[in-house]
């Protein structure tokens, strides 16, 4: 337990950074699997484009890198792509 009130303070910041942080991973991650879970081509292209929108608020938020949101995103849309086949 920090001593000093700017490590509180840094404490207090890091628990919330982290509950916002859990909450944004586990909302792209749902959100690419209920994609690939996703009945239709029509169903999966709606689907697809949630899970694109949250890859990149985590991207712009720091929670993942940039190039990680973009590598996930291209490997979703190859897996769509297939599905429609």
């Amino acid at each position: 337990m920090p001593n000093k009130a700017a490590g509180r303070k840094a404490l207090r910041q890091t628990k919330k950074h982290f509950a916002w942080n859990t909450a944004r991973k586990e909302a792209f991650k749902t959100a690419i699997k209920k994609a690939l879970k996703a009945a239709s081509g029509d169903e999966a292209k709606k689907l697809v484009v949630v899970a694109q929108k949250a890859l990149d608020k985590a991207a712009k938020r720091g929670v993942i890198k940039k190039n990680a949101a973009a590598r996930k995103i291209s490997r979703l849309m190859k897996k769509v792509a297939a599905l429609k086949k």
